[in-house]
């Protein structure tokens, strides 16, 4: 009988299991945000690249505020300063001139691997797409 149910044909669209998600620890605020500022630097790579006027729309002024995974981390003064840095440069980025707009947008991506590097290493290998080819 266990065989049986063993080799039965199983219709997948009527599993009770959960969907996977691509985040084992759910999807915080703070993650939600990052992944919109890294479509945004992706964005604002091709307008780079192809030799279009850079755009910088990014609000991102909610990295200090928005729910994160881990609270902790998101309220520690390292984390603090390396959001501050982000912003700083997103600002400058809305007023460089085009031969800064490569160095400042490298600057940039380097802020979140910086970041990443010392809180939550995980999305360096995605946040690695943001730099500029040369």
């Amino acid at each position: 009988m266990l065989l049986v149910f063993a080799c039965a044909d199983i219709d997948s669209s009527k599993s009770s299991l959960p969907p996977i998600q691509p985040n084992p620890n759910g999807d915080s605020e703070l993650a939600l945000l990052m992944r919109d500022m890294f479509d945004d630097g992706m964005r604002m790579k091709g307008q780079i690249e192809n030799g279009d006027k850079l755009e910088v729309v990014g609000k991102f002024d909610k990295i200090h505020t928005a729910q994160a995974t881990e609270p902790e981390k998101a309220a520690s003064e390292k984390y603090t300063r390396y959001s501050y840095v982000y912003l700083d440069i997103l600002e400058q980025l809305k007023v460089s001139s085009e031969e800064d707009t490569r160095i400042l947008f490298q600057g940039l991506v380097e802020s979140c691997m910086n970041c990443h590097r010392a809180m939550c290493p995980g999305p360096m290998v995605r946040i690695k797409k943001l730099y500029l080819k040369k």
